[in-house]
């Protein structure tokens, strides 16, 4: 029988074992009549170059391999239908990568996932930053709907039962992703020490799962807002469903427009969407709708170094999206001086959930096509790998920050009432192979 996550906040040891990567399926693009030429072999060693010689070989349409790494052993083959493949890998790579991808023009021999890592280890890849557009109120709706509100029942295929979209927890690296989940719920509602009877908003609720794990574990009253029309439904449907609708209100809206008075501020994936440039409004709303003995909780992906996202992300999976570094991040809170209680990086668990999410996607893969089409499976595969890769090699981190006006005295006095009595993991589930 599953353990609940408060007892799973204490980790055993066992590593976690999970399918093998599974873009490898597709045959390499037929191999083309069309001459290679001394300038097309040039550029492939440009490339290569480019991200640091990784092991790994660029095979022309000709079926020639052009490799520039001193290792013994080359790993990985990317795969190029024609000219106009290489070409755009030189003009932006990671967009002319995952137009590639997507379109059949490029495959992988091996491991899609350890290709994006291996390139990530060794060198940042060359990136054209996309044009910079404000995340407006109109904006941020038209951005949620194109990632979010593309059907529940592409959601509900690979997400957990709760749909929860955002980085889950494992203390115990045999516990499955449902489980992971609802002890991610538990690791944010210790933080932020709830109390039967208190009041919460939450910016950002996806489809709902923190808001009613609060309501239902912790007897708090909560007031979630989000934009995206098909989850703020779900999330209404499913509180009447477990009789919290008196205790939760799934508010469709902007968190700009969030009003009120509360003891708990908390935001789950949503400041990645904000935008770096709305972060000092963010911080003005924070202060007008916590209370002075109130805490707060931001869970966002983020950058050891800020830099602009990957722009094939901005363009085909996150429009509008930017992590922001930990500098970055303090543009929130410095201007009304609120102070920092807690920082945790929570960076190899959301790999792992990245990695279940892709086994999940893969075991439902002809469902996916079904409903779409093979470009949309193969940008979502490129997407979890990717994503999976960035994490394993600190490109992207997952930051939890705890915070608190600077005039509450209320504070934890140590972090003993979140952990157990027998202490935190001191180890690290082994990531598949």
């Amino acid at each position: 029988m599953e353990r609940t996550a408060l007892t799973m906040l204490n980790p055993a040891t066992t590593p976690h074992e999970s399918a093998t990567d599974p873009q490898t399926k597709y045959s390499p693009p037929r191999k083309s009549a069309k001459r290679v030429t001394f300038w097309d072999r040039w550029i492939a060693r440009l490339l290569l170059r480019a991200v640091g010689n990784p092991p790994v070989a660029i095979e022309l349409w000709n079926g020639e391999r052009i490799v520039t790494s001193s290792a013994n052993q080359v790993v990985t083959g990317i795969q190029l239908a024609d000219r106009r493949t290489l070409l755009s890998l030189l003009w932006n790579p990671s967009l002319g990568f995952g137009e590639a991808w997507m379109d059949g023009r490029l495959n992988v021999s091996g491991s899609l996932t350890e290709l994006c890592e291996t390139i990530h280890r060794n060198r940042s890849i060359p990136n054209r930053s996309p044009r910079h557009r404000t995340n407006t109120v109109r904006r941020s709706h038209h951005n949620a709907s194109h990632h979010y509100d593309i059907g529940n029942d592409f959601y509900r295929l690979w997400l957990d039962p709760q749909m929860v979209y955002t980085c889950a927890y494992y203390p115990d690296s045999q516990i499955s992703l449902a489980a992971a989940q609802e002890a991610k719920f538990e690791l944010v509602c210790r933080k932020l020490r709830l109390k039967p009877g208190q009041t919460v908003v939450e910016a950002g609720c996806g489809w709902g799962g923190l808001a009613r794990y609060m309501a239902s574990r912790y007897d708090v009253s909560v007031t979630a807002y989000n934009v995206s029309a098909q989850q703020v439904a779900y999330a209404r449907q499913q509180a009447r469903e477990q009789r919290l609708d008196g205790q939760v209100e799934f508010i469709e809206d902007d968190w700009r427009n969030m009003t009120g008075q509360f003891d708990t501020f908390v935001s789950v994936g949503m400041l990645e969407h904000v935008g770096i440039e709305n972060y000092a409004q963010l911080g003005d709303t924070i202060h007008q709708v916590l209370k002075p003995n109130g805490l707060g909780l931001i869970h966002s992906i983020g950058l050891n170094i800020a830099r602009p996202f990957d722009v094939w992300a901005r363009r085909y999976i996150f429009p509008g999206a930017q992590p922001p570094s930990l500098s970055q991040m303090m543009t929130i809170f410095e201007e009304h001086e609120f102070s920092i209680l807690d920082v945790e990086n929570l960076r190899l668990h959301y790999a792992r959930t990245l990695e279940d999410w892709q086994v999940n996607f893969e075991e439902h893969v002809e469902e996916v096509r079904q409903l779409f089409d093979e470009r949309f499976v193969r940008m979502w595969q490129l997407y979890l790998a990717s994503s999976i890769a960035a994490f394993r090699s600190g490109k992207l981190q997952l930051f939890q920050a705890v915070f608190a006006h600077t005039q509450n005295n209320r504070v934890p006095w140590t972090r003993a009432d979140i952990l157990l009595a027998d202490g935190p993991s001191v180890s690290t589930p082994k990531r598949p192979r």
